[in-house]
């Protein structure tokens, strides 16, 4: 029974979810931001100039891969009539345009870096650009082969195809996490143009832009996760030193997902809780057993309580400065000592975190207590507050990270957000932590050192200028005595010339009367 009703819970869950995004015209499969959608790319083609579009090209972005944000990827686009499919069988010496022959007669391969165009279909979004990674491809530009029914007076479907009334998803199939490069879908009535010009072998060169919105000279950004989610783990545990060195130029906001129970049908008609201890508050706010084993180990209740204890520790501690120190010391502290089935929930251990983390155990005791605890059929106000947050922002995957209301693709990692918050500042406007470490290769050491580069590098450099400087002192010294010296000299040189010219005639005299009485000798003893 008990496996029977954690199955219950989890289609139920999905069911609401489901209803809700069906419901809700603002949704787009997971790719919605929090409170509205924000676009955070665009699409250029600027040769030829006859397909350039003022304002770009509409397309959707791919939700996986690293996008640059703040930067863009402008290179020459091929495309190729494979499906991609296969890597084993992709040959990277056909496609258009078509270009010379090497030596041995074959049509050259693509040259790196490059922009690869493929055709939709024949297997996932995922499969198709991992592939394209693998043989060098710089950004993949999927072409829909199928017409949006929003878009039949411009749009001719294939034979066979008829239009399709919701758009297209660039959806990770759960596999993506291993592809870095970015990915867009461009629309049928655009990409057979751009196929067409590629077929007639005339250069096409397209833009892939990224940027985040950029209102002020203060960034926010907030992580969906939960307790027991293992994928933010590193991320929680390294992101403290980033989040102090942006001080009060970032504002963070940590949001725990919990399930409405309500909604996925864990409250009975007479208020008791249908779906065991995956819940609190009488069935109210569920979590997923991290275990699946609703016998045993932890439970959704424990994690329900877990994440109302930091969010309460987030409320006393880092809701005023948008840095909160001493939440980041608490979850470290307790990944390090609690984060294990046998301690997940023991006060003790809990206490003891806290205590580490200079965390008052009372006050956040009191807060637990004072929203609406988790015992009885009684609301919780912060619980609310999460739910609420939670159907704005259209978060599906765990974990998830916005920057100024935008999701970040990618895995969750310390440079792909902190590159990401950098670039959400107006212009001029980022803190100087961002110009220093922004570009720096270990942007996670910069942060720890203030500098890019190692300490042994520092004082190398240091050294050598000290040396190139007392250098350059002691040649302009020598320079300066030289020309001293020669001064010197030269004034010597005339003073003794003077002395000699005023002494000549006299010597000229004493000689000429020394010659005169040599002759009157002569005569005289002769």
């Amino acid at each position: 029974m008990t496996s029977y009703a954690l199955a219950v819970f989890l289609a139920l869950a999905a069911t609401s979810f489901a209803q809700d995004a069906a419901n809700d015209p603002n949704y787009r499969g997971g790719d919605s931001d929090p409170l509205g959608s924000v676009s955070t790319s665009k699409l250029q083609i600027h040769v030829p100039k006859t397909l350039t579009k003022p304002g770009g090209y509409e397309h959707r972005e791919a939700l996986f891969g690293i996008p640059p944000y703040g930067a863009s990827l402008t290179q020459n686009v091929y495309y190729t009539e494979q499906d991609l499919c296969d890597a084993n069988t992709i040959d990277t010496r056909s496609g258009y345009p078509i270009r010379a022959q090497d030596d041995s007669g074959q049509m050259l391969q693509w040259p790196s870096p490059y922009i690869l165009m493929v055709d939709r279909g024949g297997c996932t979004f995922v499969q198709k650009v991992r592939n394209a990674q693998r043989v060098g491809a710089a950004g993949v530009m999927i072409a829909d082969n199928t017409c949006l029914c929003s878009f039949q007076d411009v749009c001719h479907p294939d034979p066979g195809h008829d239009c399709e009334i919701r758009e297209p998803i660039m959806a990770d199939d759960g596999s993506g996490s291993d592809i870095s490069i970015p990915s867009f879908l461009m629309f049928k009535q655009d990409a057979d143009l751009v196929k067409a010009e590629l077929m007639a072998n005339h250069v096409v060169r397209m833009e892939m832009q990224w940027s985040l919105p950029a209102p002020d000279d203060r960034v926010e950004y907030e992580l969906w996760t939960t307790p027991t989610d293992t994928i933010s783990k590193d991320f929680q545990r390294d992101f403290k030193e980033a989040a102090v060195a942006l001080g009060d130029r970032a504002y963070f906001t940590p949001q725990m997902y919990i399930y409405d129970g309500l909604r996925s049908g864990c409250v009975s008609l007479d208020g008791e809780n249908e779906c065991y201890n995956l819940c609190t508050n009488n069935g109210r706010y569920c979590a997923t057993d991290p275990d699946n084993d609703l016998d045993r180990g932890i439970s959704g209740a424990d994690v329900v309580k877990e994440s109302l204890r930091r969010m309460c520790i987030w409320q006393y501690y880092g809701q005023e400065d948008g840095v909160g120190a001493e939440w980041w010391d608490y979850v470290n502290e307790f990944m390090y000592r609690c984060d294990t089935e046998e301690f997940f929930s023991n006060n003790q251990c809990i206490m003891d975190a806290m205590t580490h983390a200079k965390i008052d155990g009372a006050k956040i005791d009191q807060c637990m207590s004072d929203s609406g605890g988790l015992e009885g059929d009684e609301q919780n106000a912060l619980l609310e507050v999460q739910l609420t947050a939670k159907d704005k922002s259209g978060v599906v995957i765990l974990p998830a990270m916005y920057v100024n209301r935008v999701s970040i693709r990618g895995s969750l990692e310390f440079p792909t957000v902190f590159k990401a918050i950098c670039s959400g500042y107006f212009t001029g406007t980022a803190p100087d932590v961002c110009a220093t470490c922004d570009t720096c290769p270990d942007i996670k050491s910069c942060i720890s050192n203030g500098y890019c580069g190692s300490k042994k590098l520092q004082e190398s450099v240091s050294t050598m200028n000290m040396v190139y400087a007392l250098a350059g002192l002691s040649a302009v010294f020598c320079l300066l005595s030289f020309i001293q010296h020669r001064r010197y000299e030269r004034r010597m040189q005339a003073q003794v010339k003077g002395i000699i010219a005023e002494y000549m005639p006299l010597d000229q005299n004493q000689m000429q009367a020394t010659t005169a009485v040599s002759d009157e000798d002569d005569v005289e003893f002769t």
